[in-house]
């Protein structure tokens, strides 16, 4: 990877995260009047925060890609065995879904069923799986699982703050630019490595 591939893949990924959290802001702010961005309300302060707030995201989305990279870097070169290093993957993502809905029902102890704890699980599951099938037609079926594990465990794990507050507009306002630039950066690193593999 050169600097120009780099600077040019930092800079799409944080104009991704700003225009996805400033639009999913403005969508928030138009249908619920309460909802505000650090503390502040009114529709021009907003504005500028949301901008700032898809900017942060965008770069947390970043490291966490960047850090990703390094562990399986580091994880395929102590595990040899692909299947072995496959199941590994599978097994975080299926214990990632299964904290979705068992530790945010017991943290919270709301009156909210069970159920309504299964629409975020169901929802990332979904668009993972619809970005790792993406993948795996424009590179190769190796893809899939590495691809679905970012999509799943990286992505659930960079969104922890928003999840914390059991509040549906601020895991929304969060988690819709965190899914699009992760998506932008796993669709797009084959390109940047001029490889089939990635």
């Amino acid at each position: 990877m050169t600097l120009r591939k780099w600077f040019h893949l930092f800079w799409t990924t944080l104009v991704l995260g700003i225009v996805v959290s400033t639009g999913v802001g403005l969508i928030l702010q138009f249908s619920d009047k309460e909802f505000s961005v650090m503390g502040l309300s009114a529709v021009g302060f907003n504005l500028i925060n949301m901008i700032l707030g898809g900017a942060t995201i965008s770069v947390l989305s970043q490291m966490g890609f960047f850090a990703y990279l390094i562990v399986r870097f580091i994880a395929v070169g102590i595990i040899r065995s692909k299947t072995v290093w496959d199941l590994l993957q599978l097994a975080v993502v299926i214990v990632v879904l299964f904290d979705l809905v068992y530790l945010r029902k017991t943290n919270f102890n709301s009156s909210e069923s069970l159920l309504g704890y299964f629409v975020l699980p169901v929802c990332v599951l979904v668009i993972s799986l619809a970005v790792s099938y993406w993948k795996v037609k424009m590179t190769n079926r190796n893809a899939f699982i590495p691809t679905l594990f970012f999509m799943t465990a990286v992505t659930v794990l960079e969104a922890v703050p928003a999840l914390k507050l059991d509040n549906t507009a601020s895991s929304l306002f969060m988690l819709a630019p965190l899914f699009v630039c992760n998506a932008w950066q796993i669709l797009t690193l084959h390109k940047i490595l001029d490889n089939k593999k990635s």
